[in-house]
């Protein structure tokens, strides 16, 4: 299913043979030898798969770095390679060629998270490959952040350590692992980039994250029906929505959102699922010392992967370390250590790789109920203090609805200080917490909510199978409680009818009608339940208000579809950007000029901004860089340090000009009123190689080839060589 899907949206099967070949020999398989020497315990052959391939990832970047700075990129292979040769000669590792005994598992669940992987991929050919073209003009409309990703990637290739590939001259302060990834990938395979990003790099890792979330589920429960639950509960779980509408705050974002269109949160997620792992074992004494080591690694992977999940873990350790303190009365160790080993990759993370920028984030508490509210009421002033409070109690209200399994460990309280639920609760109110405390104004934020998603869907579904398990209760009947909560996920929203935004002159009294209708119900079913029954009355509450919220992101979508059937879904404001509004001849032009330059060669360029949006200038464009590799005097500057830091109150960061006006003033003159003076100066004062121009926008009675020499010419684009000496492309005419 996956190469149909696949070929369908334009991969070849050369190009699939290759990546799949590449991902089980140069990653997978070395990772696994090195899993097998170093990680002990049985596991079945697809979480053996799922460790080596997640290790292979992390060895794969960190040799990739060193390789790419001494310009030898395809040493990247010494690693897999190396590890082969080491087993191969060393008689004590031979061994770790055929394995250890594996555990078996049933064969409804191999399929179960077979179909899960599925699924995703499926998702993956729906939502993203279906809008996100590979061949031009329709590229030039793909996901906003594409051409930004694409250019990363460009950058990586040819750059050790990496640079803002939009602005030359200013730092790359990004998460940027995942783009050395693809660059390695890229080199080795000979794969397009562009084909890797919206294509082909994410789909293992997602399969990895899967999974491994089961495998972290089973370890934690010891049961597969709930660890089935839980990697069901981690893909859709999100906050109520019981509006008619789309309430993305509260429901967009999770795994399959944020699949493609975050390739490092995706990275980071896939990364960061063996730390958890790990820990689990260490802290609840399962582990050999030598896996410490296997620690530090992803660790330090995640340093530069998604440095988000850091603080999430750290805020998870500290808690088991002051659970541990207050039950043993003395220095947890095993947790102390890995929590200092997090803070030191949180510091180099912070300090080294992000120059301690703040990336446009600050503290400033309830900051998203302003969202919030401009969402749900359409209103662009601020909300009230009332509003704020009411809104932040209603956000909180409904992940407490979530999350509320976990309260079924109550029923046996010495399971709630168990390492691993005090690590997995603790990272869940980190996330809550920042998302909350912190302010973004892309809402950046609400990563560091939805890295914890699997480990709270976890801990909620164990919290459930605990309670049951406790209760006795008829599985019958928690099978009844649960359709009780699928239905009223249904039926509040249709039968309170409130749609948001909101028409003009509707109270905002009306948002908190749904959620009080929910409360209302569940109180009083608790009530008449646990009155009648205790604590299996107890348990079926809890399984009615599961299904609620931890399949969430699945209830707005099927109400979200239903309405879009009916045609009473959202008109579109603003109508989006068509193929027309791309201009033709840009990745022609792109690639020859890739094929016809070094990789410092510079670039000026007449685009800033992306296409569509004539009333307004979006600078979130950097198509050029991303598709020539090669780096950009000044093409898009939404994303750097520089930008994000001279925000002033109500800016966007992708709605500012270039604070560099001299720059940027020399690099459009030379567009709009070429002249031997203008390119002279590009070219002398700050080094630029080559023009790429959209002549739309572009002199061209005056025209640019007097003074540079026209190289390529592909449909509104044109290349030029500026020499040394502009005249001199007049006496070579």
């Amino acid at each position: 299913m996956t190469a149909a899907a696949l070929s369908f949206y334009g991969v070849s099967i050369s190009d699939i043979a290759v990546f799949v070949t590449y991902i089980a020999l140069g990653l997978t398989l070395p990772g696994v030898l090195v899993i097998r020497s170093f990680y002990g315990g049985a596991r079945s052959l697809a979480e053996e798969i799922a460790l080596g391939s997640a290790l292979g990832y992390t060895l794969e970047v960190l040799t990739y770095i060193p390789a790419r700075a001494a310009g030898m990129p395809l040493l990247v292979l010494a690693w897999p390679a190396g590890t082969y040769a080491l087993f191969l000669a060393v008689p004590r590792l031979r061994r770790h060629w055929r394995g250890p005994a594996r555990e078996g598992a049933p064969l409804w669940w191999s399929w179960s998270i077979a179909l899960t992987i599925a699924y995703l991929v499926a998702w993956s050919a729906a939502a993203f490959y279906r809008t996100n073209a590979l061949t031009w003009p329709a590229l030039g409309l793909a996901n906003v952040d594409a051409s930004f990703h694409l250019s990363l990637i460009g950058e990586l290739k040819h750059h050790m350590p990496p640079m803002s590939p939009g602005v030359a001259g200013e730092p790359l302060l990004y998460h940027w692992f995942v783009h050395a990834e693809m660059a390695a990938t890229s080199w080795v395979t000979g794969i397009e980039p562009v084909v890797l990003l919206l294509r082909l790099s994410m789909l293992p890792m997602l399969a990895v994250l899967v999974v491994l979330v089961g495998m972290i589920a089973m370890r934690v429960m010891n049961t597969r029906v709930g660890a089935l639950l839980a990697v069901v509960a981690a893909i859709f779980m999100a906050a109520p929505n019981l509006y008619l509408g789309s309430n993305g705050i509260f429901t967009w974002g999770g795994i399959q959102d944020a699949a493609w269109n975050s390739p490092s949160q995706t990275f980071g997620a896939a990364l960061f699922a063996p730390v958890v792992l790990l820990l689990i074992d260490r802290l609840e004494g399962r582990s050999r010392r030598r896996e410490w080591l296997l620690l530090a690694v992803f660790l330090a992977a995640l340093t530069g992967a998604k440095a988000t999940y850091l603080p999430l873990l750290a805020a998870g350790l500290a808690a088991v370390a002051a659970v541990e303190a207050v039950k043993s009365r003395r220095w947890p160790r095993p947790s102390l250590l890995a929590l200092g080993m997090t803070a030191a990759c949180l510091l180099y993370a912070q300090i080294v790789l992000f120059h301690a920028a703040r990336q446009g984030v600050s503290i400033s508490p309830f900051a998203i109920t302003a969202q919030v509210w401009r969402d749900l009421t359409g209103r662009a002033e601020a909300p009230a203090l009332t509003a704020t409070v009411g809104l932040a109690l209603l956000y909180v209200m409904s992940w407490i609805i979530t999350w509320s399994g976990v309260l079924g460990l109550l029923s046996r309280p010495r399971l709630l200080v168990r390492p691993a639920v005090v690590l997995m609760i603790g990272i869940g109110a980190a996330g809550l917490g920042a998302a909350l405390l912190l302010r973004s104004l892309h809402l950046n934020q609400l990563y560091f909510l939805r890295s914890a998603y699997p480990y709270m869907g976890i801990a909620a579904v164990y919290g459930l199978v605990v309670l049951v398990r406790a209760s006795r209760v008829s599985l019958v009947k928690v099978a009844a409680a649960t359709a009780a909560g699928l239905a009223a996920a249904y039926l509040i929203p249709v039968v309170c009818g409130v749609e948001i935004p909101q028409r003009p002159g509707q109270s905002p009294t009306l948002l908190y009608l749904p959620y009080i209708v929910l409360l209302l119900l569940v109180t009083g079913t608790a009530i008449a339940l646990i009155a009648r029954r205790g604590g299996r009355g107890f348990a079926l509450t809890l399984s009615m208000i599961a299904a609620i919220g931890l399949p969430a992101e699945a209830h707005a979508r099927a109400l979200s579809m239903a309405r879009a059937a009916t045609g009473a879904g959202p008109v579109e404001a603003v109508a989006a950007p068509t193929e027309a509004a791309v201009p033709q001849g840009l990745l022609a032009a792109a690639r020859w000029l890739r094929d016809h330059s070094q990789p410092d060669d510079l670039v000026a360029t007449n685009g800033h901004c992306r296409w569509g949006f004539a009333d307004r200038c979006d600078g979130r464009h950097s198509w050029v860089s991303a598709l020539t590799e090669r780096r950009v005097l000044v093409e898009g500057w939404t994303y750097t340090e520089k930008n994000w830091d001279r925000l002033r109150p109500g800016q966007q960061p992708e709605s500012t000009d270039f604070w560099d006006t001299a720059r940027i003033g020399s690099n459009d003159r030379a567009f709009l009123s070429p002249s031997q003076a203008s390119i002279r100066r590009l070219r002398a004062r700050y080094g630029v190689r080559w023009l790429v121009a959209d002549e739309r926008n572009a002199d061209r009675e005056h025209g640019i080839a007097n003074y540079a020499t026209l190289r390529f010419r592909s449909g509104d684009f044109a290349v030029y060589e500026v020499p040394d000496d502009p005249r001199d492309s007049v006496r070579r005419m």
